[in-house]
């Protein structure tokens, strides 16, 4: 995007973290090293309710571009994400209002480029159970759109599942009601084998 013969160009990362951020900035600063900004936001976490918010003017007169990049992510429901704006500078100054505007649009200028999948957060689980609850389980781990992934079967049955981790809760709570079955929230060990 070109204003008043400043360029500026826009990157989108998805980022679980803030040190995985700056990796990103930097390799950005050392691409663009004769831009004279590299301005960023990052919102991690639910978009709704962010574990973490952090942006920067880098260089640029201060709230006048991490500020209004920061605010179009707050009105998008994409969490996770860290976005680069790198300028480079066309000799004409484009004063706080535009300098806003321009990283504003550009911002949302990706946003409407941008192509997002949904990110559903799994929780790991074992189980162990009476051979007669098996399908009971199997029913409620489809139920709550989980998966098995491995099952075993010895003196009782073993089963390794992933859980969308906001029904994990609701999951949890039904198996209680079953004669005989353990819960664990360790992550699948590799000694359980697919049948």
């Amino acid at each position: 995007m070109i204003v008043k013969k400043s360029r500026f160009s826009t990157f989108v990362f998805h980022t679980k973290n803030r040190a995985e951020a700056m990796i990103h900035l930097q390799t950005l600063r050392e691409r663009y090293t004769d831009a004279r900004h590299h301005c960023w936001a990052y919102l991690l976490g639910d978009p709704k309710a962010p574990t973490s918010v952090a942006m920067s003017d880098d260089g640029e007169p201060s709230g006048t571009a991490g500020k209004p990049m920061l605010n179009v992510m707050q009105h998008k429901d994409v969490g996770d994400i860290f976005i680069v704006v790198v300028r480079y500078f066309g000799g004409i100054k484009l004063g706080a209002g535009g300098l806003v505007r321009a990283y504003s649009t550009a911002v949302q200028s990706a946003y409407d480029e941008m192509q997002c999948q949904q990110v559903i957060s799994l929780e790991p689980l074992r189980l162990s159970c009476a051979f007669d609850e098996e399908q009971k389980i199997r029913y409620l781990v489809d139920r709550y759109h989980g998966v098995i992934d491995d099952c075993s079967y010895s003196e009782l049955v073993s089963m390794a599942i992933s859980l969308p981790s906001l029904h994990s809760l609701s999951f949890k709570a039904e198996l209680s009601h079953l004669r005989g079955t353990r819960i664990s929230t360790s992550a699948p060990d590799e000694s359980i084998k697919q049948t």
